[in-house]
């Protein structure tokens, strides 16, 4: 899950510096209370290692298209993110995503010529500069305990993102991922609410796998991740719900993901 290149940005990031003990020498990382680059995100990158938890607070889908991701579900529409308020402060209980709390740091190639990975962050974020308060970048040139864990949590989360690509990987050959579509009839309502775009497991596909292949899932914990996700889908009526109380009409037949 790192990016490939400066120019290419995941969501969230609006610029990328690599992190530098001359540029930054005076510069601290601080704690805010708030994410205001989550306030308008509807979904998020989630890794398998995340499923177990995640799948208690969030609907688990997967991307179209090529290199499908999991994702979080945090609303049903573009725009709209029903855990946190219009300043970005979590507004109900919920597991923080990994891909939330990386940020504004990342691992990133430089180079298009190298696999390096350099560690970088967002200088647009309110969490880091050269402040007064917060914990220094550096000590004496060199890196302080903060940026180390920093650098020791997003090597933990690329591990994890090539741990969650094999798993989708897996999914794809095994030809268990299919387009998915949810239908909400709330009271009084003449149509129902439709929701596509997205991905999902088929139950259908999963009943029919072969021993061989049913066997590997068991063996390699792979059928857990898969019920989570599944599991987690019922847990779409509960946003619709909460975005209908909020007056946040969801819009119907519109792409999920």
């Amino acid at each position: 899950m790192a990016s490939a290149a400066p120019n290419a940005l995941p969501i969230f990031y609006n610029e990328l510096q690599p992190l530098s003990s001359n540029t930054h020498a005076d510069w601290k990382i601080r704690r805010i209370d708030r994410a205001p680059h989550l306030i308008n995100v509807h979904a998020v990158p989630l890794t398998v290692d995340e499923f177990a938890i995640a799948q208690r607070y969030y609907p688990i889908i997967f991307s179209t298209g090529e290199n499908s991701v999991p994702l979080a579900l945090m609303g049903l529409n573009e725009g709209v993110n029903v855990f946190v308020d219009d300043k970005g402060k979590l507004v109900r209980e919920a597991y923080i995503p990994a891909y939330v709390r990386r940020y504004p740091f990342m691992l990133a190639r430089l180079r298009p010529d190298t696999d390096e990975l350099s560690l970088c962050f967002d200088p647009s974020s309110e969490a880091i500069g050269p402040f007064e308060d917060g914990d220094p970048l550096f000590e004496n040139g060199q890196p302080s305990e903060a940026t180390q864990a920093l650098l020791g949590f997003c090597e933990q989360f690329e591990t994890a993102g090539q741990r969650t690509a094999a798993f989708v990987q897996d999914l794809e050959k095994a030809k268990l991922l299919i387009d998915g579509e949810v239908s909400i009839q709330p009271d009084g309502a003449e149509q129902p609410f439709i929701y596509r775009g997205f991905r999902m497991v088929s139950e259908d596909a999963l009943r029919e796998l072969r021993g061989d292949h049913a066997r590997k899932y068991i063996q390699s914990g792979l059928l857990p991740l898969i019920y989570c996700h599944l599991f987690s889908l019922n847990l779409i009526r509960d946003i619709f719900g909460i975005q209908m109380n909020q007056g946040l009409m969801p819009q119907p037949d519109a792409p999920v993901a």
